[in-house]
C-alpha cells in the first residue's frame, strides 16, 4: 500500500494543500499521496482513531474548525496546548504515536522575518486558531503592541494576556490605529465566508498588510491595500511555508527548493 498524508477540515474543498504536497512528491519521485478529507466536528475523534490504526497514514494538516479540538485526540509532547493553544499538523513519530505540532507560526513569520516590527504596533483580525499562531510569532518577534480586532472581546483579551502581549481589543466597527502591520487571521473574505469590511485609510504609508486567506488569493483586503500602494503578503506565502515544515515531518525529506515559480503558477490557476 502507498503511504499518504492529508489535510482535514470542514469544509475542505477549497484547500490547496494537495496541490502543494503533490507537486513536491512528484519532483522528488516519492511514491506517496496527499489527499483532502472532509471531517465533521463530531467525527474528529473517530477520524484519529481510524488513522492511528492505518500504518500507511503519515499524518495530516488541520484547518478550520479543528485546530483546537484536535488537541484532545493526539499526543502533545511539546505542550503546544500551553504555548500556541492550537495545532495545524499531526504526524506519526518513530514509535508510531500521533504527535501534535503547529507549523503555522513559522509559516506566518517567514515572509516578514526581515520586516522591522520590533517595538511597532500590529493589528490582528481574528481570535481563532490561526490568530493564536500569529500572536505567538509576534510575541517572539518583540512587537510593541497588538490591537486585536474581534467580536468576542473577552476571548480576545484572554489571548493577549496568554501570550504576554501589550495591547487592546477593538470591534470591527472601530477605527483602526496607526500600525506597521495588519494581519487578517480570520476566515473573513474566504470563499463561502462573510466578507471582511474594514477601512484601511488610517494605516500609514509604510504599513504591510498580510492576509492569511488563500481562497481567493487576491482578496478584497489585499486589493484595498494595493490601491493605497501598501506592501502586501498573500495567503500563499504562509500556506507554502507551513506546508514545507509539515512535508518533512510526513515524508522524512525537505521539499525541493527548485520549482517554486512553477508551484505558485499551479496554485494561481
Amino acid at each position: 500500500m502507498t503511504m499518504y498524508a492529508e489535510v482535514i477540515g470542514h469544509p475542505i474543498s477549497h484547500s490547496k494543500s494537495p496541490l502543494i504536497h503533490g507537486h513536491w512528491l512528484r519532483l522528488l519521485g516519492i511514491s506517496g499521496e496527499y489527499r483532502a478529507h472532509d471531517v465533521l466536528p463530531e467525527n474528529l475523534e473517530q477520524y484519529f482513531a481510524t488513522r492511528a490504526a492505518d500504518a500507511n497514514w503519515r499524518g495530516c494538516n488541520i484547518t478550520i474548525p479543528h485546530k483546537i479540538a484536535a488537541l484532545d485526540f493526539v499526543n502533545d509532547p511539546g505542550d503546544v496546548r500551553a504555548s500556541i493553544g492550537a495545532i495545524n499538523t499531526v504526524f506519526r513519530n518513530e514509535s508510531g504515536a500521533l504527535v501534535a505540532t503547529n507549523t503555522d507560526a513559522g509559516g506566518f513569520y517567514g515572509p516578514i522575518a526581515d520586516v522591522p516590527i520590533v517595538g511597532e504596533t500590529a493589528i490582528v483580525i481574528g481570535a481563532g486558531g490561526a490568530a493564536r499562531a500569529v500572536l505567538f510569532a509576534l510575541a517572539q518577534a518583540d512587537v510593541g503592541e497588538v490591537v486585536l480586532v474581534a467580536r468576542n472581546a473577552l476571548k480576545a483579551a484572554g489571548l493577549l494576556a496568554h501570550f504576554g502581549l501589550k495591547g487592546k481589543v477593538i470591534g470591527f466597527e472601530a477605527r483602526l490605529p496607526d500600525a506597521a502591520l495588519l494581519v487578517n487571521a480570520s476566515p473573513l473574505g474566504m470563499v463561502g465566508q462573510e466578507a471582511l469590511d474594514i477601512n484601511l485609510s488610517p494605516l500609514p504609508e509604510h504599513a504591510l498588510v498580510y492576509d492569511l486567506v488563500y481562497a481567493p488569493i487576491e482578496t478584497p483586503l489585499l486589493k484595498a491595500a494595493r490601491a493605497r500602494d501598501l506592501e502586501t503578503v498573500d495567503g500563499l506565502e504562509m500556506l507554502v511555508g507551513q506546508a514545507a515544515i509539515a512535508f518533512e515531518l510526513f515524508f522524512g525529506v525537505a521539499p525541493p527548493e527548485e520549482g517554486e515559480d512553477e508551484l505558485r503558477a499551479l496554485l494561481l490557476k
